[in-house]
């Protein structure tokens, strides 16, 4: 009897210089586990080390780009241990996004939410469909941004602007994200044909210079990335003991607005 096929929660394609990375958990939304953060963590630090790719494409298959972190899966990590594992696999996947000799692009279509907003952020260029939206919305369970996310959102919005939007945890259309400077296009047409446009652009261009200028950006901010990830896993371990992240988890899978304490 031949063994079922297991489904790969991270698909890569390659055409030319050019790199495809493809969230697959379609029927979560993309919703990202340790599994699926375990295989892109390794796929893009294989792509990092492949000489023939110089663009990479972060997308996500069905109907969404991603939802964030998959809520479901967070309730096994019973142990202190268990949780900062997962941080450390998210902070990781966070800085070699940000950081990874490559030029990349974020294909944004349905939503971009909490986690999976962090690492479209971590990306060179966000493109998003005129009907995605995109949300930091930690707030709605008690918790606060991670991935980067307060590193990323600052670069963009700035201190103040960036502490409005985490604590509003609002959703926001992407012509509202783009008027904001959180996304840099939205397309008119489709979203496959304006990345390849970009794509096609990038490409007439002197690659390996705009990546070396990457590179220097990058390296003079990777202590204060590597800084912000660290804050983010001790927070978020906090912010998991209090009660409002248990009210606003069990409100979540009730499906009705949390009633929060401020403990």
């Amino acid at each position: 009897m031949e063994s079922a096929s297991v489904v790969k929660s991270v698909i890569v394609q390659k055409d030319g210089s050019v790199a495809t990375v493809s969230l697959n958990r379609p029927e979560v939304l993309n919703a990202l586990n340790k599994e699926m953060m375990q295989e892109l963590n390794k796929e893009l630090k294989s792509l990092s080390l492949d000489d023939d790719i110089s663009i990479i494409v972060l997308k996500g298959n069905g109907g969404a780009f991603c939802s964030g972190g998959d809520i479901k899966s967070m309730f096994d990590l019973g142990t202190e241990k268990d949780f900062y594992h997962i941080m450390d696999c998210i902070n990781e996947l966070a800085m070699c996004l940000y950081t990874m000799p490559k030029l990349t692009i974020a294909a944004v279509h349905g939503a971009a939410a909490g986690l999976g907003f962090s690492l479209a952020l971590a990306t060179d260029c966000i493109i998003a469909e005129k009907d995605s939206k995109v949300a930091m919305n930690f707030i709605g369970i008690g918790l606060i941004p991670d991935g980067g996310g307060h590193f990323f959102l600052e670069r963009r919005l700035g201190e103040l602007n960036t502490m409005k939007l985490i604590w509003d945890g609002e959703v926001l259309k992407a012509p509202q994200a783009l008027e904001m400077g959180l996304i840099d296009i939205v397309t008119e047409g489709g979203l496959e044909e304006t990345v390849n446009e970009k794509v096609a652009e990038w490409k007439q261009k002197p690659l390996q210079a705009m990546i070396r200028t990457k590179k220097i950006l990058a390296e003079t901010k990777r202590p204060q990335l590597l800084k912000t990830l660290e804050l983010e896993k001790c927070s978020q371990f906090v912010m998991r003991q209090t009660e409002d992240h248990q009210e606003g988890i069990k409100a979540f899978v009730e499906k009705r607005k949390p009633a929060f304490k401020g403990k």
